[in-house]
């Protein structure tokens, strides 16, 4: 499921709201999101999962069309951790 989709399927579960204030409210909830993981925090959402920040170490890659070796810095990634009301559901 993409965004686009996300808001439609909301949009027709919830008429009385118009398509504009749902794309919005999706919106505000990605950018809580990524702003609390990009200040190195974590969003929890019960029955859900979490979302966190993993670091990974600065290391030396291959350019796969050379073989030339490169420099690949640390950085931080994004990680999801589903929680056990998701998994239980996923493996019925």
């Amino acid at each position: 499921m993409i965004r686009s989709e996300l808001i439609q399927k909301i949009a027709a579960e919830n008429p009385e709201l118009s398509t504009k204030d749902i794309e919005r409210l999706v919106n505000c909830f990605f950018d809580a999101i990524t702003t609390q993981l990009a200040d190195g925090g974590r969003v929890e959402l019960r029955g859900f999962g979490a979302f966190s920040t993993r670091e990974r170490k600065a290391r030396i890659g291959r350019n796969p069309r050379t073989g030339e070796s490169v420099h690949v810095p640390a950085k931080r990634v994004p990680y999801f951790k589903p929680g056990k009301e998701m998994r239980e559901r996923l493996n019925v």
